[in-house]
């Protein structure tokens, strides 16, 4: 498990932002229905980002993930993996993910993935008082753990991404399904990508983010791959308040990429 059950996002509770929130079930195009939440500042600035999972699914860890994006202007909708094998409704703690991870597929991710998507740009400024109801947003896809892989791997999908960014999502080998390596696929990918590793991830090691950046790098991607030195795998989580700076660095250059890209 990439996190502690009880566990949050690393980053403070900003003061004065309005921010509106709500739950929601998504569609995909092969029928199957899934949890989202949506966290959305009341003025757009026409950046909005989907949010993927660690292997837990849709835990309020990224419910609060999102509102933090919206606190920093950036829409925000997390997704659940497992609507095909749990369903869409609430789950408490006992909820034994394990079994349901090995059930994913390459094919069903991919359609939740584009289901997301289109929802933020199909919304465009629709939902947030003061906006321009005609623009779409500069759209990202971030992720952690599964979710860092799938993200890496949501930049050939063609979903016309403004970026994508991966936290220790596994860039090579197999995974519990069969999604393709990331490092195996550079050459499908279409925008930029941000990379945050930890360097003392036992499951990652820096030989093989080096090997994802070199092959990015010789497939022409844009790419900054970050190693936060002697940070562990999950890193990203205000319990280890022995990694805060790295954190804090790691939300910096997240916040960085997507100001620098969406204005691309």
């Amino acid at each position: 498990m990439c996190f502690d059950l009880d566990s949050s996002p690393p980053i403070p509770a900003a003061d004065g932002p309005e921010v509106e929130h709500e739950s929601l079930i998504l569609a995909a195009a092969d029928g199957n229905r899934f949890r989202a939440f949506l966290a959305r500042p009341a003025i757009t600035t026409g950046k909005a980002i989907v949010i993927l999972p660690d292997v837990r699914g849709l835990h309020h860890y990224y419910e609060e993930l999102a509102l933090r994006f919206a606190e920093a202007g950036v829409e925000a909708v997390a997704i659940d993996y497992f609507g095909r094998t749990a369903g869409s409704g609430a789950r408490d703690e006992s909820f034994d993910s394990g079994q349901h991870v090995a059930q994913t597929t390459w094919a069903g991710l991919s359609a939740d993935i584009v289901a997301a998507t289109a929802f933020l740009r199909d919304r465009g400024g629709s939902g947030a008082a003061g906006s321009d109801a005609s623009a779409r947003p500069a759209i990202f896809v971030t992720g952690f753990c599964m979710g860092g892989r799938n993200a890496f791997l949501s930049a050939t999908l063609g979903l016309r991404l403004a970026g994508v960014i991966g936290f220790y999502g596994w860039p090579g080998g197999p995974a519990r399904n069969d999604t393709p390596a990331p490092t195996e696929s550079v050459d499908a990918f279409d925008c930029p990508v941000l990379g945050i590793f930890g360097g003392a991830d036992q499951g990652i090691p820096v030989a093989v983010v080096q090997s994802f950046r070199d092959a990015l790098t010789a497939a022409g991607v844009e790419n900054d791959i970050v190693v936060e030195p002697d940070a562990p795998h999950s890193f990203f989580d205000r319990k280890q308040a022995e990694f805060q700076v790295q954190s804090d660095d790691a939300w910096a250059r997240v916040t960085r990429f997507i100001d620098a890209h969406a204005a691309a």
